[in-house]
């Protein structure tokens, strides 16, 4: 997990903080889960039906995001797949752009307010059966999200006119009230009739959510502390469970650590689907001191080992800078955007495919990205090396 976070930072590093965080959830009620299960079956009988679908629905997601630009020219991307503890698979997304949502364009691509019924029914449906939140609070005590009396993702939220900048740097989106123009509906809770308006509404991209049918939240990245705070939700580690065994026959009581993995989650790690998924690569390039890299022998290939130790990716790069004049003029974590590692003669290679370099004839570029291990400072000459390296 520390890997798939380092190379988020990556992306930050080189392209500032992303500009979208989507949360994409499983809906047990597609037409393509429903039209598959057997009469009398529900959803929670078919994982396998559940993970499959979700999967191609996720790919069509990323398809009309990337190539189809919904929200402009991608430039990055990442996302991890998670579990509900009932089993409902979700992604969580981080989306780079080229070109940066603006404070003012925010409302022509997020919205928390509830569509009007008149104008747009087919929303509106989506909307009030996905994309609202509890209700919790005095309302309803018992809701998941209550943490001391109070709801943990801040529900219900504040109405505002137009979409400002909070303090924290997220965006308090446009939700009008009822006199102001917004809309709300009635739902039942226990036996009370409650009133819905724009407060508990989850922010959404209405393309989005109009065409998956399923609960998508978007939320626009703005501060230092989203760009932390996505990083850590989407690389967090599995569920954790302590648990007892305790053997009758036996007064010693047994404690162990396990993970808790959900059928859902089995179903997915068995079909072999992808936890996490990025673009642009991301190569990791090693920084050590002279005859210093790590050498994997046996008793066969010791001494030869010993003698010529293999290659490395900082090695190689040394040697690309003799005899290649275009490589002298990058850095190392550059040096992975016009060549590729070759694991097999252990050598750095240029690329044969992407954007023609100007100036430099049989010379291309990509979107790969290079990420230099990081060094602990008490390992003060490796320290100053990977400076030497990283800076012109």
């Amino acid at each position: 997990m520390q890997e798939y976070t380092q190379d988020a930072m990556t992306y930050v590093r080189s392209y500032g903080r992303p500009d979208l965080f989507i949360t994409f959830t499983c809906n047990p009620k597609w037409e393509e889960i429903k039209s598959i299960l057997s009469e009398g079956q529900t959803s929670v009988h078919r994982h396998d039906v559940i993970a499959r679908v979700f999967r191609q629905k996720l790919i069509s997601l990323m398809d009309f995001i990337v190539k189809l630009r919904v929200f402009g020219e991608t430039r990055c991307w990442m996302y991890s797949v998670e579990w509900q503890k009932r089993g409902l698979p979700h992604a969580h997304i981080l989306i780079w752009l080229v070109e940066k949502i603006t404070p003012n364009a925010i409302d022509d691509v997020i919205s928390a307010e509830i569509p009007d019924i008149s104008m747009d029914p087919i929303l509106h449906e989506v909307v009030v059966k996905n994309m609202v939140h509890g209700p919790c609070g005095l309302i309803n005590q018992n809701s998941p999200c209550m943490v001391d009396g109070k709801c943990s993702k801040k529900y219900p939220r504040q109405l505002v006119h137009d979409t400002i900048t909070g303090i924290d740097g997220y965006p308090l989106y446009r939700r009008r009230s009822t006199t102001d123009g917004g809309h709300s509906f009635a739902i039942k809770v226990g036996n009370n009739d409650i009133d819905i308006d724009n407060r508990w509404i989850v922010p959404y991209c209405p393309l989005l959510s109009k065409t998956f049918k399923a609960h998508i939240n978007v939320e626009c990245c703005n501060s230092v502390k989203s760009i932390k705070y996505i990083c850590k939700y989407v690389n967090k580690g599995s569920d954790m469970a302590v648990f007892s065994l305790e053997n009758p026959n036996d007064e010693i009581s047994h404690y162990q650590m396990a993970r808790y993995i959900s059928s859902n989650e089995a179903v997915w790690r068995i079909l072999g689907f992808p936890i996490h998924q990025r673009h642009p690569t991301v190569v990791h390039l090693s920084v050590h001191l002279e005859n210093g890299q790590r050498v994997y022998f046996n008793e066969t290939n010791a001494r030869e080992r010993a003698v010529a130790p293999p290659a490395t990716t900082l090695t190689s790069f040394f040697e690309l800078c003799i005899n290649d004049p275009f490589a002298r003029t990058l850095l190392y974590a550059q040096i992975p955007t016009y060549y590729t590692w070759n694991p097999t003669s252990k050598k750095f290679q240029r690329r044969k495919q992407g954007k023609p370099v100007e100036g430099w004839p049989n010379v291309y570029s990509t979107d790969a990205l290079g990420r230099l291990y990081t060094v602990h400072p008490q390992n003060s000459e490796c320290f100053y090396l990977r400076l030497l390296l990283v800076n012109p």
